[in-house]
């Protein structure tokens, strides 16, 4: 055992050294910043992919996003040592910790996190618990509510993952459905349900990358071809309805049916205090903190857009700062939930006061990767990432103007899986999509969909992805775990989407489109459950 270890770390050392040394030899000492040999090229995507690698081969998720942030500092300084550490720390590190959105995001996490801490030692998790076993019966329910909450919730996907985690992890537990599958579940009714959803931050992320005001508009004609999205909640609604599951999500879900580990092994959360005073608690310990948290960050989110100041509630919602939003509302929610606690006589203040540090611990794993992700993206963005995909995407537009929805969904795919963002993604290649095609045109629409859902396949895939993570979070599960079994999963739902853009290439109608990839979907499941009757007859 220890002698496999070390070959195999003997073989991952040479790799990375191979990694980087590779790209010195065949780029420019030049430094990126000054448009050395590695700007605009492929090489500007070489960190993300490193950083994916290291982290599917190494199963340790920190180490590797700190060495492609090392990678894409190399890169940029033209391999000067000096350049290197300052731009990893000042233009990576520090410069995505000074941003207002980003400090903004971080806030809303640690006062979720806070709440979610103060749910559980009030009891309402434990009540809520409770009452679902009285109502939610089998397996197939607990998914399927799963799946139902993240619907209902579809205004932002960092507040989809952490609430829809913390309302129904006793509702799975009880149910012995593995946290890895809470996980799956919890990331595809995330972005998927709030890319297809007009009232959302991704839907006003969309409609400000359109002139003329027209962005909402042009959003909403694009739901009906954003495959990816529509598909992956029939996926998660069939398998859930069929009893079937595939790839390596089987086997956890055996083990947590056959010997009840719902964690299949490693549990990052497990000095998380998740117990609470249960003869106190009561649903609505639960359920009107949650409703407050939604209300208070729709009006955050439509104060942020000038609501109150004479704005339209569409126009609100599409010139809103989803930061500043989600920590306005947020706020004032833990404020409610304090008070009511302490009226209720659950907590005493001295109680909910303890609650915050352990709301802070649990979202420190969150809080670091989300950084060091973050500070990847800073790399490939100072490597001129944009300007390479731009070149790629218009020089594949002739010729095969018919194929290129399906081109534009796999470039979408990919660099939304290098880089880890959707909305990065949403900027670089809608803004080129609309250069080729103007807004009168069907094709048009259809492409538009198709970086969508590509941004949100590749975004869903993808380990260093800030809702991926918030998934793991929301489930707490390890993190690894969860991508590694959510992949095989999101790569069907992909396959199927793309087909279905090669279909909507030359028949530019959702109504006919829409229902047949609809159809594929389901067969495919069914060729997948037959397939698993044969392989355990």
């Amino acid at each position: 055992m220890k002698k496999s270890s070390i070959i195999k770390g003997a073989l991952l050392a040479v790799i990375l050294l191979a990694v980087v040394l590779i790209p010195l030899f065949i780029g420019s000492e030049e430094p990126a910043a000054e448009g050395g040999g590695f700007y605009g090229t492929g090489w500007a995507l070489l960190p993300p992919v490193v950083a994916i690698a290291l982290a599917l081969i190494t199963k340790e998720v920190y180490s590797s996003l700190f060495v492609g942030i090392l990678m894409g500092g190399l890169l940029y300084s033209g391999y000067n040592f000096e350049g290197t550490v300052l731009h990893v720390f000042q233009g990576g590190i520090i410069s995505v910790l000074s941003d207002g959105y980003n400090i903004g995001i971080l806030v809303f996490l640690v006062i979720l996190g806070a709440m979610v801490s103060l749910m559980n030692r009030a009891g309402g998790s434990a009540a809520f618990g409770r009452w679902a076993a009285r109502h939610i019966k089998t397996r197939v329910g607990a998914q399927l509510a799963t799946v139902a909450l993240g619907v209902l919730i579809f205004i932002d996907d960092y507040f989809n993952c952490l609430t829809v985690g913390s309302v129904m992890r006793p509702v799975t537990d009880k149910h012995k459905i593995s946290r890895v599958k809470l996980a799956y579940l919890i990331d595809a009714t995330a972005a998927p349900v709030c890319i297809i959803a007009p009232i959302s931050s991704w839907a006003a992320a969309v409609a400000s990358y359109v002139e003329d005001g027209s962005g909402l508009n042009l959003f909403i004609k694009a739901i009906p071809f954003n495959f990816y999205a529509i598909l992956t909640i029939v996926m998660m609604v069939g398998m859930a309805i069929m009893k079937t599951e595939f790839g390596s999500m089987a086997k956890f879900e055996e083990n947590a049916i056959e010997k009840g580990d719902i964690f299949g092994g490693k549990n990052p959360y497990a000095n998380t205090a998740e117990e609470g005073e249960e003869q106190k608690g009561i649903v609505l310990d639960l359920v009107l903190p949650i409703v407050v948290l939604i209300v208070s960050c729709v009006i955050g989110m439509i104060y942020s857009g000038d609501f109150f100041n004479g704005a339209s509630f569409v126009e609100a919602f599409s010139n809103s700062d989803a930061s500043v939003g989600l920590m306005l509302g947020s706020v004032f929610a833990l404020a409610f939930t304090i008070i009511y606690y302490c009226l209720r006589r659950t907590m005493t203040f001295r109680q909910t006061m303890e609650c915050l540090p352990e709301g802070f611990r649990a979202m420190v794993p969150a809080i670091l990767i989300l950084t060091f992700a973050w500070s990847l993206k800073a790399m490939t963005d100072s490597l001129g990432a944009k300007a390479f995909v731009e070149g790629v995407v218009k020089g594949s537009a002739q010729g095969f103007q018919s194929f290129l929805p399906a081109v534009v969904f796999l470039i979408g795919c990919f660099l939304a899986f290098a880089t880890g963002t959707s909305w990065g993604t949403f900027g670089i290649l809608i803004p080129i999509t609309l250069s080729v095609f103007p807004l009168t045109d069907p094709l048009g629409v259809v492409c538009v969909s198709a970086c969508m859902a590509g941004a949100v396949c590749g975004d869903h895939c993808s380990p260093i992805s800030d809702t991926t993570i918030m998934a793991s979070a929301g489930a707490q599960c390890d993190h690894v775990a969860h991508v590694s079994t959510q992949l095989p999963y999101a790569v069907v739902a992909a396959a199927v989407s793309f087909v279905s853009y090669i279909i909507a290439g030359f028949v530019p109608n959702a109504l006919i489109v829409l229902p047949i990839a609809i159809v594929l979907m389901i067969g495919t499941l069914f060729v997948i459950k037959i397939v698993n009757n044969i392989k355990t007859a």
